[in-house]
């Protein structure tokens, strides 16, 4: 913020250097990219982002439908995993044998998790099927949408933000590197005669 300020105050300044002012102005515009730029491209990422998952939101409720089952009899045993770590950390929900009619009319019968335990053949549950009658996923909540879609502004803000202020970094250490060339040249040409008299010094 000071070193964006002495983009007013070094103007007429008799010791500003060109270098003074170029990096004042590189750090007023990393400050304009922060403040204004950044949270600009967060809401426009955001807003797209969630225009895009709503669109989607929509079309899976529209694909996709809660129909009854009805628990016919537990599934056969399956292979248990090779990897002993994995059966002790991942729940194992109860496979059953499920039928259930399609929103199309069909019958169908197949294997699905559990929706409550112990399952008794004849408990009835809803699980989520395509109009033919195949089994698909919940659909995506719109709140769990929004999120995401907040989340993508968010993430898309912080990155102009922090490309801004890494730029603004590698200018000024450039400008440094600059400055202390300069210096080491004046340097070695007076140096031979600082302090001697009649040389300035």
């Amino acid at each position: 913020m000071r070193t964006a300020m002495g983009v007013w105050r070094w103007r007429h300044n008799p010791l500003r250097r060109p270098t003074d002012l170029f990096e004042a102005w590189v750090a007023f515009a990393a400050l304009v990219c922060v403040v204004v730029v950044a949270p600009a491209v967060g809401w426009v990422a955001g807003l797209r982002v969630d225009g895009t998952l709503q669109q989607a939101v929509h079309a899976q409720r529209q694909e996709r439908h809660l129909v009854p089952a009805v628990v016919v009899r537990p599934a056969p045993d399956t292979e248990p995993s090779e990897d002993p770590a994995a059966q002790r950390t991942a729940p194992r929900r109860t496979q059953i044998v499920a039928s259930w009619t399609a929103p199309d009319g069909s019958s169908h019968e197949g294997t699905v998790p559990a929706a409550e335990e112990p399952p008794h053949p004849g408990d009835r549950f809803r699980i989520w099927t395509d109009a033919r009658g195949r089994l698909v996923g919940r659909p995506l909540d719109p709140s769990a949408a929004a999120f995401h879609a907040g989340a993508a502004g968010l993430a898309a803000a912080a990155g102009v933000a922090v490309l801004a202020v890494t730029v603004r970094r590698l200018v000024v250490r450039r400008l440094m590197h600059r400055r202390y060339i300069r210096l080491d040249r004046a340097w070695a040409a007076a140096g031979p005669d600082w302090g001697r008299a009649g040389a300035g010094g």
